[in-house]
């Protein structure tokens, strides 16, 4: 098959990503593989999808590094959605803020126009449009989640302050990685109004229930069509991630430090709730981090980390969700106009 993946730019994926770890499991079984920055996507007079992209063919490579790193080193050429298979969404919009704010809902649109060439789109791009912000969050059962207020209303988020017994996370809606995450409490309280309008003049402010759980990190698990990831050995893609000394961002570009975890009852019941919701929406492949009993976010984008808990338990995650992918193209060319992009995606 030929897959592509979009990402937000070559000048920033780097070659231990988990997007290259993706590409590369689909190199290995020998599908052409296509790599494509959001500002390399175009529309053609004749209403198809147009990129222009980076591959690399007939080499044997040791690692997902050497491999990435030759496709960097190649020269760009073009490909249409009417010679693609997949287009695998994988571009995180909260990157592009305050720089390239048009570049937040390219990938979204294009993956639209994708779809009209018969091409599977994952995740579904309508779905993806609508999680653009972490309001989606807030349309799963309340049972998942912290006790939370979305608002631009300091009164509001003091309220909710002095409800939370002076102690609570402040965050921005839109944003991930652990961006502009603030612990509140009786020590920064004399902060409490700066951080409210600093937060709000990039839109509105989570104000979020203090999980005392959280200081020992958060636990990232992946689920593929709505279920837990296993290998083929049945390992979960499951970690934990620990918090650096006095941070309580536990995600790992923001330094948070990975750990083996193993799969429990709650976690799985979890999953369980989210599940329908996740293959209503053709949300593919996502990312759960949970604390303690309480899930904190769901990341639809591009979920990382997948290549660590490789490493770590000495197993291959991404050759199940290629392996996967290839039977949705093989559901696609046999029902050809039957099967929906958003429920294919979760097939």
């Amino acid at each position: 098959m030929k897959i592509a993946f979009i990402i937000n730019d070559h000048e920033t994926e780097k070659g231990n990503y988990t997007t290259p770890a993706l590409g590369f499991a689909a190199y290995k079984r020998d599908h052409e593989v296509y790599f494509i920055g959001v500002g390399e996507l175009a529309y053609a007079s004749n209403g198809h999808l147009l990129a222009r992209c980076k591959t690399v063919s007939g080499r044997n490579f040791k690692s997902q590094e050497t491999y990435f790193k030759a496709v960097q080193k190649q020269e760009f050429t073009r490909i249409s959605s009417a010679d693609l298979d997949v287009l695998f969404l994988r571009n995180d919009p909260s990157d592009e803020i305050d720089e390239r704010e048009w570049a937040q809902n390219a990938a979204f649109i294009f993956g639209e126009i994708a779809m009209r060439d018969k091409v599977l789109v994952l995740n579904h791009p309508s779905s993806l449009a609508g999680a653009v912000n972490k309001m989606y969050f807030q349309h799963f059962p309340e049972i998942l989640r912290p006790k939370t207020i979305i608002t631009r209303d300091q009164q509001e988020i003091k309220e909710f302050f002095k409800e939370q017994k002076q102690r609570m996370i402040l965050k921005p809606l839109q944003g991930s990685g652990g961006k502009n995450v603030f612990m509140m409490d009786k020590k920064n309280e004399h902060n409490l109004a700066q951080t409210i309008d600093a937060i709000c003049r990039d839109g509105f402010v989570i104000a979020q229930e203090y999980l005392p759980k959280a200081k020992e990190g958060d636990t990232r698990l992946f689920l593929m069509n709505g279920v837990p990831l296993q290998a083929e050995n049945g390992q979960y893609a499951i970690m934990q991630r620990v918090n650096t000394s006095g941070d309580i961002r536990s995600n790992i570009h923001a330094g948070g430090r990975p750990q083996k975890a193993k799969m429990t009852d709650k976690i799985a019941e979890l999953a369980e709730i989210v599940r329908p919701k996740l293959v209503q929406d053709g949300m593919f492949l996502v990312g759960l981090d949970i604390v303690g009993e309480k899930l904190m976010e769901i990341n639809v984008f591009s979920p990382g980390g997948l290549n660590v808990m490789g490493d770590m338990y000495d197993c291959d995650f991404s050759v199940q969700v290629i392996k996967s992918i290839e039977k949705k193209v093989q559901y696609n060319n046999t029902y050809e106009d039957y099967l929906f992009n958003s429920r294919l995606a979760t097939l």
